[in-house]
């Protein structure tokens, strides 16, 4: 599926992300416990930053599990 230099650079993307997102939604609690409004920006990044993140660890997950089925179809010939 990727080739192999570019998955940890977007398992690293993913990892910002979802720490980015979880920040956000921390920063969107704390601002509502405050009797404040987020930005639209934080809560953008809050609402959408988990699932892009989320997503891009599946598509890691499945690239490593074709990688390991490549790899054991080339040993078994």
């Amino acid at each position: 599926m990727t080739p192999s230099r570019y998955r940890r650079p977007l398992m690293v993307l993913a990892a910002v992300v979802a720490v980015l997102s979880l920040i956000a939604v921390a920063a969107v609690m704390a601002l509502a416990f405050a009797g404040s409004v987020a930005p639209a920006w934080i809560t953008y990044t809050a609402l959408y930053g988990l699932p892009v993140a989320f997503i891009l660890m599946l598509v890691l997950v499945l690239d490593g599990v074709a990688a390991r089925r490549r790899a054991g179809r080339a040993q078994q010939r």
